[in-house]
């Protein structure tokens, strides 16, 4: 019996999950990450993740002869920069996808290729989140770390990857939000790079996600455990992960995430230009893409009121919150909650956004707070839906926010439409980027077998005044 050893390196936690020949999971770990946060900035420590890795891959060889493990393959978060050095060590803590520092440099960026051209070039629109304007702030700002900066990469997987092997790669659904890559020949753009004023020669190697990138080295054989010369491959960006372990294929299937940010997926066979702020990334199959609404604020926004009506200070209080959201009302008795902790993307791009609670009165409780919430993303999920230009004929659900079943039903409730909550998401995942590995691109995607809620016509009055009432929040906020 021989396995795959499938990561996600997530911004909450780095998972690895042991798939055998049967598509079963055989074991499954994980370590929790922390966010490093000042200023406004968010960044995380690629020494931390690295630690994690190493932690899961200890124990699965542990308990599994590392012979028998014949590949790694990984998906993680996009749209970070990893400067490292010469040597393969970070630069500088990784600035994450929801760092959105480097507005001014998106600007000049835009002003000197022209909006038209970023946007038909990379398929998306050029914002202070991206890691090509972040890597302009890195070099204006610190010049000395810049100048130490012999490599970046966009995706937190692909840490592991040049750990692993040596070699700096990316793939092209996580490098499809560097802002930087020709999303339809797949590769970096020159004039790009260019007006940029960075050096072409940082940039990864670009791969399709099953291919093999290269095999593990003695010395980080030493460090994780696993067998020198066992297959190392590209991965996928998270979102690309999740797309394929929702198993949506078609035109009208949609397939929401929740999990610390989220979004709204579709596949076509071309890029979709909005103004409504669409992501588009290359899918794992050649001529496909993933039409993405992305939003900053999701399963980050039920952690946080966890923690804020926590028993125990500091401490994220997920069942104290259940138990309330058992017995809250639906429309939250009236509260509104604008869900932008960290600033957003969608359905605004603003990066100074606030959240806020609206309605309070003296008769509000920790109930009606607490749903509230989870209402105000489920209104923004709404928003990003009605973007998309084909209705719906199907919405899956998949990320760590499905276990939540009051939240699941609010959704449903909020966009009416049936919802099939996906369960065992990790594993699903874990099994398709298994079968990434094994198979290649032209894998066939599991089916949905998951729970089905189903909107309840007694509520759509109710959420349709609510929600004309939310897309009325912002407008009026942002000029406080």
């Amino acid at each position: 019996m021989t396995y795959i050893a499938a990561f996600d390196a997530g911004t909450t936690a780095v998972k690895g999950t042991l798939v055998n020949e049967a598509g079963e999971a055989v074991l499954s770990r994980s370590v929790e990450l922390s966010i490093l946060c000042h200023d406004g900035f968010q960044e995380q420590a690629p020494q931390d993740w690295w630690a994690a890795f190493c932690a899961i891959s200890r124990q699965f060889t542990d308990e599994v002869p590392a012979e028998d493990i014949s590949g790694i393959i990984m998906s993680g978060q996009m749209q970070d920069l990893i400067p490292l050095d010469v040597d393969l060590n970070p630069v500088c803590p990784a600035i994450l996808y929801s760092d959105g520092r480097a507005e001014a440099q998106a600007a000049a960026l835009e002003e000197a290729v022209g909006g038209e051209y970023f946007l038909h070039t990379t398929g998306n629109r050029c914002d202070g989140s991206l890691p090509l304007p972040k890597l302009m702030w890195l070099k204006e700002h610190h010049p000395e770390l810049y100048a130490r900066t012999a490599h970046i990469l966009i995706s937190s997987k692909d840490f592991f990857v040049a750990r692993l092997t040596g070699v700096c790669t990316g793939d092209v659904t996580a490098c499809a939000t560097a802002g930087a890559m020709d999303i339809r020949r797949k590769r970096w753009d020159e004039k790009l790079l260019s007006a940029a004023g960075v050096d072409a020669k940082l940039f990864p190697a670009l791969y399709h996600p099953h291919q093999q990138v290269g095999a593990v080295l003695p010395e980080s054989a030493t460090a994780c455990g696993f067998r020198a010369g066992t297959a190392v491959f590209a991965g996928i960006g998270d979102a690309g992960a999740t797309t394929l372990a929702s198993g949506i294929r078609e035109p009208g299937q949609y397939n929401i995430n929740l999990g610390t940010s989220g979004w709204v997926a579709a596949v076509s066979d071309n890029i979709l230009l909005t103004e409504s702020g669409v992501f588009n990334l290359a899918a794992a199959s050649e001529g496909c893409y993933i039409n993405v609404v992305p939003f900053l604020n999701a399963g980050n926004v039920h952690k946080w009121i966890s923690g804020v009506l926590s028993r125990t200070a500091g401490t994220a209080d997920y069942e104290t919150v259940s138990a309330l959201l058992k017995n809250s009302a639906s429309g939250s008795h009236g509260v509104l909650f604008l869900p932008y902790l960290v600033g957003e993307r969608f359905p605004v791009l603003d990066p100074e956004a606030r959240g806020c609670f609206f309605g309070i009165t003296a008769e509000t409780t920790a109930a009606d707070l607490a749903r509230a919430c989870l209402e105000g993303v489920a209104f923004s999920l709404r928003q990003g839906l009605e973007q998309l230009p084909v209705p719906p004929t199907s919405i899956s659900l998949i990320g760590g926010g499905g276990r939540e079943a009051v939240w699941c039903q609010t959704l449903a409730d909020v966009l009416g439409h049936d919802i099939t909550v996906l369960g065992d998401t990790e594993f699903r995942a874990a099994r398709a980027l298994a079968s990434l590995a094994r198979q290649g691109a032209g894998r066939s995607a599991p089916e949905e077998d998951g729970t089905v809620c189903r909107p309840r016509n007694e509520y759509r009055a109710l959420y349709d005044s609510q929600y004309a009432r939310y897309q009325k929040l912002y407008p009026a906020l942002r000029g406080i």
